[in-house]
């Protein structure tokens, strides 16, 4: 059996992790790393059970990326480096032809947007986003729901992201122990994990956008000179007049559960609401003789991998094991990109455009795409 030969650039939390999990398939061999700060992969760090150095002691560390990509004869890089510095570094690599897996937002501006969309068709590689929501049992159970025709077509849906703020806490410590990259984006911005499950079943673009925000009531923010909204709230349109409504936040203090989604069909309904640690899922269809609307357990577990251990043991609930194991059969089997970048820019470059909307007074604003032939690459 071939193994294929991997490396990742950027050893923060998700880095670290996700390549302890690429280790866990037969036919991946961790073979290279970098980062510009040595001690992520020479020394033990927050949550991993080892230095990366002890637990792949045959890879070789890069603190330069173009090296890594010269020397290392890579089938496969793995780019986790901060969600606003994604683009240049999956580009690089496409260049040579290197498979890529990215974590998203998978670009943070238009012109990046453009850039990485060029470099991917000129690519022999393939380029995966990493978006585990994607992969839930949520977004399973959506798309057969919508192909059986019980839901009909949707014509309204919702999400949410609320993630509880902790500040000065050991977790936020650890979690942002290379540089709080979060500071630095609108809340909004941040809107794929809500949008990409929802697209999945939409065969057209979102295209018009206004987003408002709260303002910041922070004072830690404040005084830290990286104030932003506590709330913003966008929605979105398409042009056949489906509409979806976002809500994420910056600042919150209520720990109340991260991920909800609701989407209203013609023929049914469709509910993730995540409140407690106790999430559950929901749904009715007028196509079923009693239209009750039932109640199902909504862990994360993608329902084909319930009794896979290593799916068990794995981050995000057997997300981020589903994820991977359907990027590593891709590049070992030439098949496509299991979550194309397509679909990433199209749960993407919303945040930015919603972004950009909330600067504007929640101006409502036309959405361009890299494959439409209006697009510019500017507002």
């Amino acid at each position: 059996m071939k193994k294929l030969r991997f490396g990742t650039v950027g050893f923060g939390p998700r880095g670290r992790s996700m390549t302890r999990l690429a280790a866990e398939f037969d036919n991946v061999e961790i073979v290279a790393g970098c980062d510009i700060r040595t001690h992520n992969w020479f020394e033990k760090q927050w949550q991993a059970p080892a230095a990366m150095a002890d637990l792949f002691p045959n890879a070789t560390f890069y603190e330069d990326y173009d090296e890594m990509l010269e020397k290392a004869d890579l089938d496969i890089v793995l780019v986790e480096t901060g969600a606003d510095i994604h683009a240049e570094f999956c580009a690089k690599a496409l260049a040579k032809n290197i498979n890529v897996l990215t974590d998203i937002p998978v670009v943070a501006n238009l012109k990046e947007a453009e850039m990485l969309w060029k470099a991917a068709e000129k690519s022999d590689a393939i380029i995966s986003v990493g978006a585990n929501p994607n992969e839930q049992k949520f977004t399973v159970l959506l798309k057969d729901f919508y192909a059986k025709g019980l839901l009909g077509e949707p014509y309204c849906m919702e999400a949410e992201y609320i993630h509880w703020s902790f500040p000065n806490s050991e977790f936020s410590k650890g979690y942002n122990e290379n540089g709080n990259w979060r500071k630095l984006l609108r809340p909004i911005h941040y809107c794929t994990h809500s949008l990409g499950p929802l697209l999945t079943i939409l065969n057209e673009e979102l295209r018009k956008v206004s987003c408002f925000g709260t303002g910041c009531r922070n004072e830690i923010a404040i005084k830290g000179g990286w104030a932003k909204d506590d709330m913003t709230c966008a929605q979105f349109q398409t042009d056949s007049g489906i509409v979806v409504r976002l809500m994420r936040n910056g600042y919150c203090r209520a720990d109340i559960g991260h991920h909800s989604y609701r989407v209203f069909g013609t023929q049914g309904y469709m509910e993730r609401i995540d409140r407690f640690g106790k999430p559950v899922i929901r749904y009715n269809s007028q196509r079923e003789l009693d239209n009750k609307l039932k109640e199902i357990d909504g862990s994360f577990m993608p329902p084909a991998y319930e009794k896979n251990q290593k799916a068990i043991n794995a981050g995000h609930g057997g997300m981020d094991f589903a994820m991977m194991d359907h990027f590593i059969d891709a590049v070992a089997n030439g098949k496509p990109a299991p979550i194309t970048l397509k679909e990433g820019l199209a749960m993407t470059l919303p945040g930015i455009y919603a972004e950009e909307s909330n600067k504007r007074g929640g101006e409502v604003m036309r959405m361009y795409y890299p494959w439409d032939p209006e697009w510019t690459g500017e507002f």
